[in-house]
């Protein structure tokens, strides 16, 4: 039987934590990753505000898989200072939180230019995030993410090798490389693999994009887990439905929302999850 422990961006159920852990509880799921709680991204909590969430996690039962935080998520023009501080309240926010992670990106980059001749600058700004990590117990995951550097597999491996660091690995999200014309199996996982220590469930078509439930796309998220349980791996598989508009979308993707979106997020999250366990019941996981 599969090791894997079951998360979710629970944002995309309800904008409100207990309607969110409501709902998680219907499927005996345990772990958020959270990224926006009580109608706000959660790094734009304070301190105080960080530790009434975590008293009433505790009181329920849940615990964070990993902070889904946006670091990383904006243009190399932007003010990287304002960033970096806000990267330090969320290692604060973090370790409130007892989180293992914080999931992270590599900037956007300029539209129709190389992004190879910005590499000197994306790496700088990740050695000063790693450096702003040191003493807290917290890894720093890079998720693959279109139109960031680090948008191919070959990209991502760049970083993770140039930065040699236990303190910095991957987050792999099969969507996102379907979506940049990258195929995730084998090719992306293989050459990732020993970098993942956490995986989105996310599903699409190469013909479209459009994201779809788990073994529904081109991701072949059925070969990946079986080849994750064949090596015994025993992390998160955090559920990134993206199949209903729900708060905060917008800003937090580069791209229009698709029309055919499910407009009930319990819906469209219950449909997600039925998804998943079907690819691993099919493949007696």
């Amino acid at each position: 039987m599969h090791q894997f422990t079951l998360s979710a961006f629970a944002d995309e159920i309800s904008p409100w934590l207990e309607t969110q852990m409501d709902v998680l509880d219907k499927f005996n799921i345990r772990h958020i990753e959270m990224r926006g709680v009580n109608d706000r991204p959660l790094v734009e909590h304070t301190l105080d505000e960080v530790k009434l969430i975590k008293q009433r996690l505790d009181e329920r039962g849940f615990a964070i898989s990993s902070v889904g935080s946006p670091i990383g998520k904006i243009g190399l023009d932007e003010d990287f200072d304002a960033h970096l501080d806000l990267f330090r309240h969320t290692l604060k926010i973090a370790q409130i939180l007892e989180a293992p992670y914080i999931r992270m990106f590599s900037f956007w980059m300029p539209k129709d230019e190389d992004p190879q001749q910005y590499w000197p600058e994306v790496l700088h700004r990740w050695q000063q995030l790693v450096a702003a990590a040191e003493g807290y117990d917290v890894t720093l995951l890079h998720e693959n993410e279109k139109d960031i550097f680090g948008d191919t597999a070959e990209r991502c491996l760049q970083l993770l090798e140039a930065l040699n660091t236990p303190k910095v690995k991957a987050v792999f999200d099969p969507a996102n490389f379907v979506q940049c014309g990258v195929t995730p199996f084998p090719d992306a996982f293989t050459l990732l693999r020993k970098h993942v220590v956490y995986i989105h469930i996310k599903d699409a078509l190469f013909a479209t994009g459009d994201v779809m439930p788990a073994g529904l796309g081109d991701g072949r998220i059925g070969d990946m887990l079986a080849e994750l349980a064949t090596c015994g791996y025993q992390g998160f598989l955090s559920l990134e439905p993206h199949l209903a508009d729900f708060s905060g979308f917008k800003a937090l993707e580069n791209s229009a929302i698709t029309s055919d979106k499910m407009d009930h997020g319990e819906a469209a999250f219950t449909c997600a999850v039925n998804a998943l366990n079907s690819v691993i019941n099919e493949r007696g996981l």
